[in-house]
């Protein structure tokens, strides 16, 4: 059965007095049974601290920590049923893959005939049946990664942690997996909580996303509220490729007929009130017209398949705009530039934090 995981007030601190680093500050997260829970944000932030912190691996200097409502601040790793996924496979290489997948089964004296079942049982749900009697350097990366993955499932467990798991696979290997991975869940509904830098992977896997920088929990919601309605600039920024483009100004007009100014142009838009703002765009609301006023030039043209990216140098700086594939464009060529009116993102100019839903 799924189970609960309660955060509150986790704080992490190394070391004493001058030379003491907080790497984790008053952390409050409720995961629901069955969610999937994405901590996500760049190296050093302390993701991977907090779900060393859950698997009982490290202690919180402070803070409160449940699994299925029982409090497991000092309890041991193997006394808090969870099974968690590296980056690094850790298979036994003299160890045949079945045998890889029913280790902790056997460990824990589970008679042989219901280890056996259990093994074929999560051997037919990764697709890996065919490879059950091979060894671990006979796999592929991918394959190795679903026996680790198999030797977790094997537990039955009530909650699935998992540390980056696809950072040593190559690019098609990590879409392959995400798949794999998100059908796993929503067969086996464990509760679970999945650690990475890539916020693509956070995307398109979690029910919710959790970001984090420095330590500090800067916004936490679904994948769609994090892309649309992000907390500040830096959720702005950092969930989405390419990035949110942001332009700096002036609101010169107030409400649904309002005016923003900035360097090289200005925009008619329902505006917040306030003097000075941060308006941000994704490149997929920001629009080419060749007799736009907002003009620029042309510096990068990338096409990836599905769609072209162009961006343009303006006067507020680069922008990334989403264009059709079969859009032709040449570096060097001016052009203008409009926005979504339905799309607006306000940050407020010093702090960065969102000022007004659009």
């Amino acid at each position: 059965m799924a189970a609960s995981l309660h955060i509150a007030g986790i704080r992490k601190v190394y070391g004493k007095g001058d030379k003491a680093v907080e790497v984790l500050k008053r952390i409050e997260i409720d995961v629901a049974p069955g969610e999937f829970l994405i901590l996500v944000g760049p190296s050093g932030c302390g993701k991977s601290t907090l779900l060393n912190i859950i698997a009982g691996l490290e202690d919180p200097t402070e803070g409160e920590l449940r699994i299925a409502g029982k409090n497991v601040i000092g309890v041991a790793p193997a006394q808090r049923d969870i099974a968690m996924v590296f980056q690094s496979y850790a298979l036994y290489p003299t160890m045949s893959v079945a045998d890889n997948i029913g280790f902790a089964l056997e460990m824990r004296k589970v008679p042989k005939d219901v280890r056996t079942k259990r093994i074929h049982e999560v051997a037919a749900m990764l697709q890996i049946e065919h490879l059950l009697d091979r060894r671990p350097a006979q796999l592929s990366g991918g394959q190795r990664q679903r026996v680790a993955m198999g030797r977790a499932l094997a537990r039955d467990p009530q909650l699935f942690l998992f540390d980056e798991p696809l950072s040593n696979l190559d690019a098609k290997l990590r879409v392959e997996m995400r798949a794999e991975i998100k059908r796993l869940h929503h067969i086996s509904g464990i509760t679970s909580v999945y650690v990475t830098h890539d916020q693509i992977e956070a995307m398109t896997l979690g029910s919710r996303i959790a970001v984090m920088k420095d330590g500090i929990l800067q916004q936490i919601g679904t994948p769609d509220d994090i892309y649309r309605r992000p907390a500040n600039t830096y959720v702005a920024g950092f969930i989405g490729s390419p990035n949110m483009n942001f332009i700096p100004g002036k609101i010169q007009t107030v409400g649904e007929q309002g005016k923003f100014v900035f360097a090289g142009g200005s925009l008619d838009l329902v505006c917040p009130a306030a003097n000075e703002a941060t308006l941000g765009q994704r490149p997929e609301h920001i629009h080419l017209s060749a007799d736009a006023p907002w003009r620029g030039q042309v510096v990068l043209v990338e096409p990836t398949g599905a769609d072209t990216y162009v961006v343009v140098k303006t006067a507020v700086g680069l922008m990334t705009v989403r264009v059709a594939p079969n859009t032709s464009y040449q570096v060097g060529e001016q052009t203008g530039l409009t926005v979504s009116s339905k799309h607006n993102n306000w940050f407020d100019a010093q702090t960065g934090v969102r000022m007004a839903e659009s």
